[in-house]
């Protein structure tokens, strides 16, 4: 299958699926976008960017019937979800900060003196169900990480992406980043 074809689909799901919310005000579409956007407008690279786009699609997958093999509990493990889901299509530049951006927040929430108090309440919640502040052992594994500091850009957009007023660029637009960003 050819990549346009690929990324495509990947669209054609998010704008099928993306409408719910999830304890926010925007819907998963527009939180998706308005994320892709705010890494774009940052210059980064096209892997990054895809990352941003679907960093939360776990979330979806973990509530669509036709996925009911992925795990779903309190804490829903959306990161683990989509990294999985997307392993083989995408490098390890896509699906690390995917996969990184729940423990982002808990680095954040404890490195950072006023991070917490910034956070959505949807989002304060799940930091608590998440496993909270990070001991000083967990922020040395997290820093271990190759792609810890884009998955700490990736929670910082994250978090800014949930304006109802916003206006961003529809999902095809992030096509040559995706494309890009594709393995095979």
């Amino acid at each position: 299958m050819h990549k346009n074809t690929k990324a495509h689909l990947l669209f054609d799901y998010m704008k099928t699926h993306g409408d719910e919310q999830y304890e926010e005000e925007v819907t998963q579409l527009e939180h998706a976008l308005q994320a892709a956007y705010l890494a774009k407008k940052a210059g980064k690279s096209p892997e990054l960017i895809t990352a941003a786009l679907f960093h939360d699609i776990g979330h979806i997958l973990a509530d669509d019937p036709e996925e009911a093999n992925n795990p779903t509990l309190k804490n829903d493990l959306h990161e683990d979800i989509a990294a999985d889901y997307f392993r083989g299509l995408f490098p390890a530049a896509v699906l690390d900060p995917i996969r990184l951006h729940v423990e982002a927040k808990r680095y954040l929430c404890t490195v950072k003196a006023g991070y917490y108090e910034k956070l959505s309440v949807a989002s304060q919640k799940s930091y608590h169900l998440q496993g909270g502040k990070m001991t000083d052992k967990e922020i040395a594994v997290f820093e271990g990480h190759e792609h810890y500091k884009d998955a700490v850009l990736l929670r910082a957009w994250d978090d800014l992406a949930k304006d109802l007023t916003k206006e961003v660029p529809a999902i095809e637009t992030y096509e040559e980043e995706v494309v890009a960003a594709l393995i095979k």
